[in-house]
């Protein structure tokens, strides 16, 4: 039996299902786009925007009804992550798990890589 190679970016269940929460909120179709930018505590760091189209090099990253658009320079760096989402007590947010990262600060959305 042949397996599917995994993506080279992942969404959890929650992701999947708070992105497809946001969305459904909004008028048209959208997806969110999750790019890496230069700057933060740690020399990169990570923005997350609902956009309504796709580029044409987008990589496009789906399941259970939501979308994630990732430019290939942002997706050079997340290769292998994992992005999820966290409903807690001090603050609901999304959360990259990268391996690339070699350290993050502490509010999770700034990283180095080694």
């Amino acid at each position: 039996m042949d397996s599917q190679p995994l993506p080279p970016f992942r969404l959890t269940e929650r992701a999947a299902h708070r992105i497809a929460e946001i969305v459904a909120a909004q008028t048209g179709s959208a997806a969110l786009r999750v790019e890496v930018l230069a700057g933060g505590c740690n020399g990169f760091q990570y923005r997350f925007d609902l956009d309504h189209t796709a580029q044409d090099e987008d990589i496009v990253i789906e399941r259970d009804h939501a979308r994630v658009f990732i430019d290939p320079a942002s997706m050079d760096l997340l290769a292998g992550s994992e992005l999820d989402y966290t409903d807690a007590l001090m603050g609901s947010h999304f959360a990259v798990r990268n391996p690339n990262a070699a350290s993050s600060c502490g509010c999770g959305t700034s990283f180095s890589l080694a």
